[in-house]
């Protein structure tokens, strides 16, 4: 899952995509270079990030989703929490929808992925981007805690008249976890596959791939295929990421080491 934000502030790649243009052309290369879903968002979810009007959301990402959609040979994934923005998206032609509030902002998100029929995305967060690492980040059993919060997700979805088979769940790696949680979820990352559905892992440049405390994002490429291997090797069906290119011949590899 190739990510394209195009928000101002988030924390790699915030600004890149100043233009619709730009990150329309870039899209394309990531399908090119071996994306299998491009992931479009209009607001960061970045460690103390704000939410943004709609009407914001939907001017950053409309146009690339409408210029993308039926035109690239990919599904397109809108990464949002409003019911508005995700209705537009996939009436403009996207398929997934990646809500990181796993149906928990919005009160007609739920109805919108049954009026859809699109594929659903539930993560797992504590609070919200803004508090969420500020809070408390104390678990007693994180992948039970985790299994509990998603079992729950599910079966709330499923009396919405949500499908199970729409669902693929992502443990929020980042979302209101220490980086020793983090490690700790990847390496039992496995331990999800008894909730029957496709695993989603988001370790893109994040803080918990630095070899050095001080390493900012733009030199955590190296932690990053670190991060996405092991993930592979541990059940990760789909990796998010921002290095299409490398991490394609990464997943190459770790997917024929899993599988040997």
């Amino acid at each position: 899952m190739g990510i394209i934000n195009t928000t101002p502030d988030s924390f790699f790649d915030g600004g890149k995509y100043h233009s619709s243009a730009r990150a329309v052309k870039e899209a394309r290369k990531m399908a090119d270079a071996g994306a299998d879903i491009i992931d479009v968002g209009g607001e960061s979810t970045r460690p103390g990030s704000l939410p943004v009007p709609q009407e914001l959301e939907l001017k950053r990402i409309m146009p690339i989703v409408e210029a993308l959609a039926g035109k690239i040979d990919v599904p397109i994934s809108v990464d949002t929490t409003k019911a508005a923005v995700a209705q537009r998206a996939i009436a403009a032609g996207a398929e997934i929808i990646n809500d990181i509030s796993a149906l928990r902002f919005d009160p007609l998100m739920a109805k919108t992925v049954v009026d859809t029929k699109a594929a659903l995305v539930l993560m797992h967060m504590r609070g919200t981007p803004k508090d969420m690492q500020s809070g408390d980040l104390m678990y007693i059993d994180i992948i039970a805690e985790i299994t509990s919060f998603f079992q729950e997700r599910m079966l709330w979805a499923a009396r919405e008249g949500i499908d199970n088979d729409q669902i693929i769940i992502d443990p929020g790696l980042g979302f209101g976890k220490t980086p020793e949680d983090n490690m700790k979820l990847i390496k039992y990352l496995s331990s999800f596959q008894s909730l029957g559905r496709p695993i989603l892992t988001g370790v893109s440049r994040k803080s918990f791939t630095r070899s050095a405390p001080d390493e900012p994002p733009k030199e955590r490429l190296e932690g990053t295929v670190a991060a996405v291997t092991a993930s592979i090797l541990s059940g990760s069906h789909i990796i998010r990421v921002h290095d299409v290119a490398v991490m394609s011949k990464v997943a190459k590899v770790a997917d024929s080491i899993a599988r040997a």
